[in-house]
């Protein structure tokens, strides 16, 4: 495991966790009367556009998992309108999934589909930038050791985190506080920024913790 590629890692990861915090803080100074939780949905599309906008300008720039193989501009765009594809059945299948836990499913439409949006953000969308539109890859990077790089490994674990987030989030919304973060999505939508601001900063430091035990195949 080379240093240089864990200082890339490092790097990728605060870049990624530094543009979801100033997606609360910058936009205040531009829109009067901007809040997290009182304009919760231009919250949620404006962190899902920058996070999603971050993953494929590091992913052009980083390039962690780059095919030696060179494609045709043809196979580019074909690539490019499967990913798209992906994305918004990674959507549609989260605001299922959300509405069979509980969801309204006529009320809040908008509010449930921008946070299905948010969490396919931080999940499919890293995985369509890494693996691309190949669900075999997938299946194999979230198997047990089926990483194969530094990369992969950060992979599962964001995921994983902003899953998790997103589930714990949902454990104050019944309870009879009458707080105003508990109005739907918003309580999961934080659990699920927060599990995947947390994955950003885990991976690395449990990576570097098992180096000795990671053998990663080699391509």
């Amino acid at each position: 495991m080379k240093d240089a590629e864990m200082r890339r890692l490092w790097a990728a990861n605060l870049l990624r966790a530094s543009s979801v915090v100033l997606t609360a803080v910058l936009p205040p100074f531009l829109w009067e009367g901007f809040t997290v939780l009182g304009t919760h949905l231009a919250w949620l599309s404006i962190c899902a556009v920058c996070v999603s906008a971050l993953n494929v300008l590091l992913h052009l720039v980083l390039k962690p998992n780059l095919s030696p193989k060179r494609s045709s501009l043809t196979q580019k765009i074909s690539r490019f309108l499967k990913c798209c594809i992906y994305f918004f059945m990674s959507c549609i299948l989260f605001h299922a999934i959300v509405v069979l836990y509980g969801a309204p499913l006529i009320e809040s439409v908008a509010e449930t589909f921008l946070f299905a949006v948010l969490l396919s953000t931080f999940t499919t969308l890293q995985c369509l930038c890494m693996l691309g539109p190949n669900i075999q890859a997938w299946l194999r990077v979230f198997s047990k050791n089926g990483a194969m790089s530094i990369w992969e490994s950060s992979l599962q674990i964001t995921t994983i985190c902003s899953i998790l987030g997103a589930w714990f989030g949902a454990f104050p919304i019944p309870l009879d506080w009458d707080r105003p973060w508990q109005v739907w999505p918003i309580s999961c939508s934080l659990g699920a920024t927060f599990g995947y601001m947390a994955g950003l900063i885990i991976a690395p430091l449990w990576i570097h913790w098992n180096r000795k035990q990671l053998t990663y195949k080699s391509r």
